[in-house]
């Protein structure tokens, strides 16, 4: 029998390690921020045009490479960031695969330029589809310009794979934030389009964030210093609760200069806040970690965004006693003072060059408590009283309510069980119906057939209020604009971060625009893992937000219309998430419970 196991071409082993390399334009972005740091660069600018399909452009001002290693560089392997085993014990760079220019480089068009200090010209490079096409020197700034053009043109199943425009723009706006913020001594530049987006100027970690997220988050940040000199360094900042938002999307934790998901750490800030937070609400932090490389272990993941702690009990422990620590020392938790007076707190202060005087006292010397009243008095007086709570009762009312009386017609029974569950009569038998669920099935229908057919109405609110969001959030938010406005709401964008909220959905009442609009977008969020089509999502989170929650008295009637417009819904029996929404107890059930 001939042998069958052959070694796969360069071409095709690095097209497969791209399909978990680079999932999307964002992950190119990523991969070349990073490259351009590890560079030692001071100066970065980010190119994208139509959210990188087209173009994705990275520009910095590091130490550059010569003519060999520019080749080098897209081999599979091939890196300068380890030489040995023994260096994964003790990585603080960025890469260390060797495998993102290759991946990159199968499925797309490079474009590679860079220029070594001091030397005269530099080298051009070019690459299609893993194919070499030309090497030639070339005059160029020091430095190094990568151009990643045309991605998965080879691959047209991914390309077409690939989410709308500001979706994907979006995606790029998070890693764009997750490598600067980090590093504030470098500066940074995006251009999406020709417009220039984000242009960061050097500075401390704190202007960073302030530059990043907008200047009101100067005052909601609070320092966190924690030090143990073996185990690990906590700095960063946390914000302060009051500013605490219903969307996810402003919690970043650095482990010694690289971004991590962590939600073991993400429970230990959490816990930290105690009752300082409102119900589903999640505060902001931007916290680093510096701890002794051999102590983690980042070769977990390809997109190196997992690590494992050496000690991740006593992490945890020191990360919530930092944050703490952080609110007391700023007296941003309440405390408690039951000796001291608070009569006095809010005394009027006096005025410089203002005559302190005592209060005059005004005495009616003509009053008089035992003189009668003359009858004229007596009857204006009781005229004027009965004219202030006259009521006119409509004459169709007064009919109505006397045929209401007359006929006294029975009605089926209706009871709210605990004001979570309503119990009624059906048929011969008993039906318990979850009020919670039944209204997001109602909800749910109602509005997905507004975003069908466009006929959302909208009611304007007396005072607009204006959101401010997260750079993702926001270009979420444009994405879903017109769904929005198809649904009802009145929205504007005013900036580059902000939402103008003019009017809300007719048939949503006394809600909150902010808490509504920050519940959708992270109810939106969450409900993408599950692949649902944009429309069914944003009619299931608006449902989920606007629904009747359990607890809530409800009076007969309102249980009755309830029950009616449940039973009109094509799935009556279960809510949105697929949960059960009611439960029949046929007359034979009862009968043999009771034998």
């Amino acid at each position: 029998m001939s042998d069958i196991i052959k070694l796969l071409p360069d071409s095709v082993a690095n097209q497969i390690a791209a399909g978990e390399v680079v999932q999307r334009p964002a992950s190119v972005v990523k991969e070349l921020l990073e490259n351009a740091i590890d560079s030692g660069a001071t100066n970065i600018q980010l190119i994208v045009k139509d959210a990188g399909k087209t173009l994705i452009q990275v520009i910095d001002n590091g130490k550059g490479m010569s003519d060999t290693d520019a080749r080098m560089s897209f081999e599979r392997h091939a890196t300068s960031k380890i030489k040995s085993a023994d260096d994964l014990f003790c990585i603080l760079t960025k890469g260390f695969r060797g495998e993102a220019l290759a991946s990159i480089a199968a499925i797309a068009h490079v474009d590679l330029k860079t220029k070594q200090e001091g030397k005269e010209l530099g080298t051009h490079l070019r690459i299609e589809g893993s194919k070499f096409i030309d090497q030639f020197p070339c005059a160029t700034s020091e430095g190094t310009s990568m151009s990643v053009k045309n991605l998965f043109y080879n691959v047209p199943a991914r390309r077409k794979f690939l989410k709308t425009d500001s979706v994907e723009t979006k995606h790029i706006i998070d890693e764009f934030q997750r490598v600067t913020l980090i590093h504030p001594d470098i500066a940074f530049s995006y251009y999406n389009n020709d417009d220039e987006m984000y242009h960061l100027e050097r500075g401390t970690f704190r202007q960073r964030i302030v530059a990043m997220m907008g200047a009101s988050y100067n005052q909601r940040l609070v320092p966190v210093e924690e030090d143990t000199n073996t185990i690990v360094k906590v700095s960063g900042f946390i914000g302060k609760p009051e500013f605490a938002k219903k969307t996810r999307g402003e919690q970043f934790f650095f482990v010694n200069g690289r971004y991590i998901k962590n939600n073991y750490l993400g429970h230990a800030v959490s816990t930290a806040f105690d009752e300082l937070l409102g119900r589903d609400t999640f505060p902001s932090y931007f916290i680093h970690l510096e701890v002794h490389p051999a102590s983690i272990d980042i070769n977990i993941h390809p997109t190196k965004t997992e690590i494992k702690f050496e000690d991740e009990r006593s992490v945890y422990a020191i990360m919530r006693a930092a944050v703490k620590m952080a609110l007391s020392k700023y007296s941003v938790a309440p405390s408690l003072d039951f000796e001291r007076e608070t009569f006095f707190d809010n005394a009027p202060e006096p005025k410089m060059g203002d005559v302190l005087s005592a209060p005059q006292i005004k005495v009616d010397h003509t009053y008089n408590p035992f003189r009668e009243r003359t009858e004229h008095q007596h009857k204006e007086v009781k005229q004027q009283w009965e004219e202030l709570y006259k009521v006119d009762m409509p004459q169709k009312v007064e009919q109505e309510r006397a045929v209401f009386e007359e006929k006294k017609e029975e009605v089926s029974f209706m009871h709210q069980f605990r004001n979570k569950y309503i119990l009624t009569s059906f048929g011969e038998g008993l039906l318990i119906i979850d009020q919670h669920r039944a209204h997001k099935r109602i909800l749910f229908e109602y509005f997905y057939d507004l975003l069908e057919n466009n006929q959302g109405a909208s009611q304007q609110i007396l005072f607009p209020e204006s959101i401010e969001m997260n750079p993702s959030d926001f270009a979420l938010m444009q994405d879903l604009e017109e769904d929005f406005k198809n649904i009802g709401f009145d929205i504007t964008p005013f900036g580059k971060s902000t939402y103008v909220v003019n009017g809300l959905p007719a048939d949503i009442k006394d809600a909150n625009p902010k808490n509504l609009l920050e519940g959708l977008l992270e109810e939106f969020k969450e409900n993408q893992s599950n692949k649902l089509d944009r429309r069914e999502n944003l009619a299931k989170s608006l449902a989920n937000q606007t629904a009747l929650k359990s607890g809530q008295k409800l009076q007969k009637e309102e249980m009755q219309m309830l029950v009616s417009e449940l039973f009109m819904c094509e799935k009556p029996t279960v809510d949105p998430s697929g949960n059960k929404v009611l439960w029949n107890i046929d007359h034979d059930e009862l009968m043999n419970n009771f034998e």
